[in-house]
């Protein structure tokens, strides 16, 4: 039996979702749904880790949202583990479990005592974990570490989607700034030739050095030039 049900239900995870995190939440309950069982009550953090990107840390729970950003703020502990190594990380008591220590102790304080963190394989540099909790000491035996891993790489689908998707929108928005900064900037460049009677090569070289004088962006000195013109001033 498929872990995360039909791929239907992943592919609309991606579709339903707004950006990146909205997917992630949705998918940790899932996670959550699929993985809790009556003798077992999952709680589940899911945390992606991407190049000049923040951390971003979703949970279903707050058990799993205190865990999650006490792990991130010690960076490191199992779940950040599992998703540097691409490798599973169990831990079946916290009581007992020497790694990590100070976060163990933290994890004890929250009255976790199973955690299971299994990576969610994904292309690139991106790495992604799905960090399970449960309040019962040995959670997870060997099946339900199976039936998370199954889920993981099923996942891993839909998250290799949503996170195309998510840098093709951060490209795109970062080219409508440049493309609205280069705006401004021949707009500007415009209103100096104008006021001055000089060549666009001068005009650049006088907002230039207007930024320069002032300390502050050539886009930023830009903006001040055409804001002056709309109200009659007369700056750089």
């Amino acid at each position: 039996m498929d872990p995360t049900g039909p791929p239907s239900v992943l592919r609309d995870l991606v579709l339903n979702s707004t950006d990146v995190k909205d997917y992630l939440y949705d998918l940790a309950n899932l996670a959550v749904h699929r993985l809790s069982t009556p003798d077992r009550e999952v709680f589940c953090g899911i945390t992606l880790l991407r190049p000049r990107t923040a951390a971003t840390v979703v949970s279903s729970s707050r058990h799993a949202r205190n865990l999650d950003e006490i792990q991130y703020a010690f960076r490191d502990g199992p779940c950040l583990t599992a998703a540097r190594t691409s490798s599973t990380v169990l831990v079946e008591d916290t009581r007992y479990d020497g790694r990590w220590p100070e976060y163990q102790e933290a994890a004890r304080t929250q009255k976790v005592r199973s955690i299971l963190a299994v990576p969610i394989p994904i292309d690139g540099e991106a790495q992604c974990g799905l960090n399970l909790y449960s309040l019962g000491p040995s959670a997870f035996d060997p099946d339900a570490v199976h039936t998370a891993e199954v889920f993981a790489r099923e996942a891993s689908r839909s998250l290799r989607l949503a996170v195309r998707i998510a840098r093709l929108t951060d490209a795109g928005e970062n080219l409508r700034a440049a493309m609205a900064s280069r705006t401004t900037i021949d707009l500007a460049v415009g209103i100096i030739m104008a006021r001055n009677g000089c060549s666009q090569e001068a005009a650049m070289i006088i907002l230039k050095a207007a930024s320069s004088a002032r300390n502050i962006k050539l886009r930023d000195s830009a903006a001040r030039v055409v804001a002056s013109a709309g109200q009659g001033a007369g700056e750089a």
